[in-house]
């Protein structure tokens, strides 16, 4: 077997192999590359060690047994026998649910997270979307902290568990998204370093020095980044991939990494002859992103839409501090142009950034599909202090009228797992780092973030307690009765509706009409022949939709038609969605 390894300042190479060692030699085609050849096969432990360096692990490694710290092992991708014949599942139409393995279940493991997917598609999700799956120190973590970018965390089952985990959503007819982080790696376990660089102190990101993109050696660190993300779409057969922080990427080149992703993602799906889609995590408000390439834009295919998530969560709760704030002033009516203009901030002055932030999106020629919209994810629920959801602080008539919106608007929805019953658990912020010294800093840092918000440090869960972890299991009881199985049969109302009605899936964002009234809290808006109604406030409210006949077709509470006088009726803290006609 032939290994190679970049390492373009070395003097020599080492490669240990099993109970062998050899020296690597130059690749005379390519500078800066190593290569030997060694006995090994599926299984075999190897590292590779820099000059007289200790042994390290392979930065391409394709499994970590022993976790980030330990061997590489040699992964034959082609000894998995696949079962379901996968013609793939694009995004227009999608309606996708953000998982975290290690909290989905109790086991925390992608065996026992596909055993429950048929859940999902009994609830009429398309696609699971899942957290950061790359080692991480320790068991338990949300992923963003990974290194050793083509290999699956071993305590969640490793390579061959993420392989039957999609297989058995294809086999189910769901698709499988993965969320990759690009922007940093670690810090705790990355030895990309000693390799060669591939971090630059030219720019500088909150977690230190910034991948290289465009400083001397960046050609091979974006190489090494694409080919990291091909591997998952190749390899693991996945049908997408989400691009964590994507402002974080700094890069000055002509030729944009993001745009060379891109490109490579396309000339693959062309290739494997299945459709493959980009979606970024975005807080620029720059539609670039989701212009095609031939019209100078990136290409990426869609983008999550804070925009969307920051009125809608300010319209349900009232919060309006931090970047709530733009949004808190007229809540219905960022809403509304959310829903409308896709971006809140399209060149409007930021009080949150002290700037004018963002540019308007031609929505007449953007489909709105290429915009995610949430109620929750994970970043909007554990950021919080105490990790808790809305159902914590929401009624259920408010926690049915975010799903109405959410399910009916005309981006490409998304749930984060638990939402569609109103799980009872909270999700917060857990780690479980080896290094005692950089447990305490995470430990301490997080209690400090918050006490400048007013809070008791000892109030804050200890992210590095396994007891933060296990609160944030979802406890699958919960959505066997009561409150909770009602809520989940109208999350499966709804989406079933948007399945059925192709006037929810229209992706013309430029046909939507929206009316609201502030002091009121209604809002009602329409796509084509579907008509949403919802009413935030607590008192009854007379909605003018301007329409005489009309068929419900969901209500969360008893509701009549509009009058002769084409005014709806709608109880307070309620919703319903009406076909005109």
């Amino acid at each position: 077997m032939q290994f190679e390894v970049w390492a373009p300042e070395a003097d020599r190479m080492t490669l240990h192999c099993a109970d062998s060692t050899r020296a690597l030699e130059p690749d005379p085609e390519r500078p800066g590359w190593w290569r030997g050849e060694a006995e090994a096969r599926d299984g075999t432990r190897y590292g590779f060690a820099v000059d007289d360096g200790p042994v390290l692990p392979d930065p391409r490694s394709a499994r970590q047994p022993d976790g980030p710290d330990g061997l590489s092992a040699v992964v034959d991708h082609g000894r998995y026998a696949w079962r379901a014949d996968w013609a793939g599942r694009g995004l227009p139409g999608a309606v996708l649910y953000e998982l975290h393995v290690g909290t989905y279940t109790r086991e925390g493991t992608l065996d026992a997270a596909a055993e429950r997917l048929g859940h999902l598609v009994d609830l009429g999700i398309t696609h699971v979307e899942l957290m950061p799956l790359c080692p991480f120190p320790g068991r338990h973590g949300w992923g963003y902290e990974g290194v050793s970018l083509w290999a699956v965390h071993e305590p969640y089952g490793g390579p061959e568990a993420l392989k039957r985990f999609v297989d058995r959503a294809h086999e189910l007819g769901l698709g499988v998204v993965l969320d990759v982080v690009h922007n940093h790696l670690g810090p705790s376990g990355n030895y990309l370093p000693a390799f060669g660089p591939y971090f630059t102190d030219t720019h500088h990101t909150p977690w230190g020095s910034a991948v290289n993109l465009d400083a001397p050696g960046s050609d091979e660190v974006r190489a090494f980044l694409i080919g990291s993300a091909l591997a998952w779409l190749r390899d693991y057969r996945m049908d997408g991939l989400r691009l964590d922080a994507v402002h974080a990427l700094y890069d000055t080149r002509a030729y944009h990494f993001l745009e060379e992703l891109s490109a490579a993602v396309d000339g693959l799906s062309a290739e494997v002859g299945r459709p493959l889609f980009l979606v970024a995590e975005s807080d620029l408000g720059d539609p670039r992103l989701i212009t095609p390439r031939k019209e100078n834009g990136l290409g990426l295919h869609a983008q999550w839409n804070d925009d969307f998530h920051h009125a809608l969560h300010t319209a349900l709760t009232g919060e309006a501090q931090g970047y709530y704030a733009d949004f808190g002033r007229a809540p219905l009516a960022a809403v509304a142009k959310t829903l409308t203009a896709g971006y809140f901030h399209d060149g409007t002055y930021s009080s949150f950034r002290g700037r004018r932030h963002g540019r308007p999106l031609d929505v007449t020629r953007v489909a709105g599909h290429r915009l995610l919209g949430y109620t929750q994810t994970h970043d909007q629920i554990g950021n919080r202090a105490l990790g808790d959801r809305l159902a914590a602080s929401l009624s259920p008539g408010l926690l049915a009228c975010g799903a109405a919106l959410t399910l009916t608007a005309p981006f490409t929805p998304m749930l984060f797992m638990g939402e569609e019953w109103a799980a009872g658990t909270p999700w917060q912020f857990f780690t479980d780092h080896t290094d005692p010294e950089l447990a305490e800093a995470v430990r301490q840092g997080r209690r400090r973030e918050f006490a400048a918000h007013g809070w008791a440090e000892e109030d804050i869960p200890d992210p590095q307690d396994p007891a933060t972890r296990d609160r944030s299991c979802l406890d699958w009881s919960e959505p066997e009765g009561g409150g909770h199985a009602r809520m989940l049969a109208w999350y499966r109302e709804l989406i079933a509706l948007r399945h059925d009605r192709p006037d929810l899936t229209d992706p013309d964002l430029a046909d939507v009409k929206v009316a609201f009234d502030e002091n009121a809290r209604w809002l009602a808006f329409r796509r084509g022949d579907v008509l949403v109604a919802v009413n935030l406030g607590e008192e009854r409210a007379a909605i003018p939709l301007g329409v005489r006949r009309a068929q419900v077709l969901a209500a969360w509470e008893p509701v009549g038609l509009p009058g002769a006088d084409g005014l709806l009726d709608l109880p307070g803290e309620s919703c319903v969605v009406l076909a005109q006609g």
